[in-house]
């Protein structure tokens, strides 16, 4: 039996999940017009991305203070990315802000469970502000979309 959605989707993005076998959530889409896969985590503050992304997405990255500290990780150092584009399926956000950071640690728990590498991690920054809801059922993010002035 297919399930109704409840959500008026004419008000949201719907973007579509996949389910990874460690049991994340992997979302695709495009960083800077090229390719990217991220990891959808309620946990995380920020939207993140690896070192390894600055040359791969032409990222200007800026020195930053601030410390990071994650599942499995703490005291990493950091950097900053701005003015960013970030596409999910028909949501796109333009100055979009990274957090650089070494995600060897989560890609090589990934790998153990012979999973590809993921680019980076969409946080709690973007769930946030955009009203995220998860539809676990059907593997769909809903993201609000912006009022019209």
């Amino acid at each position: 039996m297919e399930s109704k959605t409840l959500i008026n989707t004419k008000h949201y993005y719907k973007i579509k999940f996949s389910i990874l076998k460690t049991q994340h959530l992997l979302i695709k889409g495009k960083l800077n017009h090229i390719k990217a896969s991220f990891i959808l985590d309620t946990g995380a503050s920020n939207s993140c991305l690896g070192f390894n992304c600055i040359d791969k997405f032409s990222l200007q990255a800026e020195y930053s203070a601030t410390k990071a500290a994650g599942a499995g990780a703490t005291n990493m150092e950091t950097q900053i990315a701005k003015n960013s584009l970030l596409q999910l399926s028909y949501f796109n956000k333009p100055e979009m802000s990274w957090v650089l950071l070494d995600l060897s640690h989560v890609n090589f728990a990934l790998a153990s469970f012979k999973t590809k590498a993921v680019d980076g991690i969409i946080g709690g920054d973007i769930l946030i502000k955009y009203q995220a809801i998860i539809d676990y059922n059907n593997n769909y993010l809903y993201l609000k979309k912006p009022l019209k002035k």
